[in-house]
């Protein structure tokens, strides 16, 4: 019996499948590859992976899960597959969502053109819990405030790619994108001779290269990179220790750091070396208790003023978070217009703010056909997915967004796409987003094909966030000739 025997797209744009049932295009060998697997064979390459993930340690953490810190990354063998035409338009649109928005950082920690323009309200910087007042006036390296960013995207009901939102801070994830490929690559080898897939592997060496070409101009002979992980405690522990390996730098915590004279230097067995860049994921707030949090144990007394004297790089800026805060992100499409002249090539999914008032009137009366996000949350925690709710869980979250609209935003809910998941002996339909990561350096953009697609695997589910139970899958992007990519090992 086929493993897609029965399945249903139930009205939803599906990935792999068209309305009558057939399948797309660009999915029809892959397809027939699948469909030729007995439900046995295919339930042993699930197994083979699962144990892969647990040897290899490739884990992810929930924070207050009783039955553990630390579970294997849930994974779906079923690539998600983006043909050449359409990574070329997510490519553009991309590079020129984060071109402005690095503009948009930089113009408001310097003139603030946008803001004596009234472009985007004054009063949202100011009220923005990661505007860093402390960095006005201060000149990132190379000019770029976001060096790494992961921009959430979906394709809505009529097939349309949406930013949902961006990830400007320290976005995570990029290491399983690498491991994804990597196991399916050993499970399903076959499925790889059929469709010519863009390889993702460079990224490591690409991020380097950004790295090292931010250092200092006096370093820039033979700089000394590190990643600041906040420990081995962090949800996203895996991923640091995986990078760091991967790229050929020290891990290290904050412990591990001093500052003496406004320079960083890294405690070694061979005594103190200068630390030239750091590639830091670390909240702003735990990066130096001299200037942010007082009572942080997570960063380096003396780090900011040795980055603001031009000592040391880091990656990304200090500041950022500003623009990935979920009601500026409302703006961008403004924002794009204003710096580049030029209207979004990824639309925006409507939002609705809550610090205005007359949003705020249609947020508190539709809450029960709305998503409410809070404007800083991230990992899907503080949001409330109002046509799934209780009666008492959306008036106690009215209540939150009446005593502080300017931390709140909603959005309709998006009947997102859906794509093939197996369960446990057939295939169904569950909701995916994509989250592509893009370096940008002194060089120019670049935006490794593909990205982390992230399955909701809680049937009926749109919350696709490791943290609320949801999984992965490789997204592969086929090369635009045979001859352009052959192999992806």
């Amino acid at each position: 019996m086929s493993l897609f025997q029965g399945y249903q797209t139930d009205g939803f744009y599906d990935e792999m499948f068209q309305p009558d049932g057939t399948p797309r295009p660009h999915y029809r060998k892959l397809y027939n590859r699948l469909n030729s697997l007995t439900l046995e064979e295919y339930r042993s390459r699930c197994r083979l992976a699962d144990s892969t993930l647990v040897n290899q340690g490739i884990t992810f953490a929930v924070y207050g899960d009783s039955r553990g810190a630390e579970k294997p990354w849930p994974f779906d063998l079923v690539p998600r597959i983006i043909p050449a035409n359409e990574w070329s338009l997510l490519e553009a649109g991309l590079t020129q969502r984060i071109t402005a928005l690095n503009l948009f950082l930089h113009d408001i920690y310097h003139e603030q053109k946008i803001l004596a323009d009234k472009v985007v309200p004054y009063d949202l910087i100011q009220g923005a819990a990661h505007y860093r007042r402390e960095l006005i006036g201060a000149d990132p390296p190379g000019g770029l405030y976001v060096h790494i960013c992961g921009t959430d995207l979906i394709r809505n009901e009529k097939g349309v790619y949406c930013v949902l939102e961006d990830n400007l801070r320290t976005p995570s994830g990029v290491s399983y994108v690498l491991e994804n490929r990597n196991i399916l690559t050993r499970v399903l080898p076959l499925m790889f001779t059929d469709l010519s897939v863009r390889p993702v592997d460079h990224y490591t060496t690409q991020l380097l290269e950004n790295l090292r070409a931010i250092a200092p101009e006096s370093r820039a002979a033979d700089p000394t990179v590190v990643l600041l992980t906040p420990g081995v405690f962090n949800s996203a522990y895996f991923e640091h220790a995986f990078l760091a390996q991967q790229l050929g730098i020290e891990l290290v915590e904050g412990r591990d750091l001093f500052v003496d004279d406004s320079i960083v230097y890294m405690k070694t067995t061979r005594g103190a070396k200068r630390v030239d860049v750091i590639y830091r994921r670390v909240d702003d707030d735990f990066l130096d208790p001299m200037q942010f949090r007082t009572d942080s144990m997570l960063g380096t007394p003396g780090l900011i003023n040795a980055y603001r004297a031009g000592n040391v790089a880091l990656c990304n800026a200090v500041g950022t978070g500003v623009a990935d805060d979920k009601v500026i992100y409302a703006y961008v499409p403004r924002i794009i217009k204003y710096y580049l002249d030029q209207e979004p090539l990824i639309p925006n999914v409507e939002t609705y703010v809550a610090a205005d008032e007359k949003h705020l009137d249609h947020i508190l009366a539709n809450l029960h056909k709305l998503v409410v996000k809070s404007a800083n949350e991230s990992g899907g925690y503080g949001m409330l997915m109002g046509p799934q709710a209780t009666q008492a869980e959306r008036e106690e979250y009215g209540s939150k967004i009446k005593s502080c609209p300017r931390s709140y935003v909603a959005q309709p809910l998006v009947q997102f796409s859906r794509s093939p998941s197996f369960t446990s002996d057939h295939f169904e339909g569950r909701h995916v987003d994509l989250r592509p990561y893009i370096l940008c350096g002194p060089q120019g953009t670049t935006i490794i094909p593909g990205g982390l697609t992230r399955v909701a695997l809680t049937k009926g589910s749109y919350v696709v966030n490791s943290s609320q139970g949801g999984g992965s899958k490789d997204t592969w992007v086929l090369a635009h000739s045979h001859t352009d990519s052959q192999e992806v090992l």
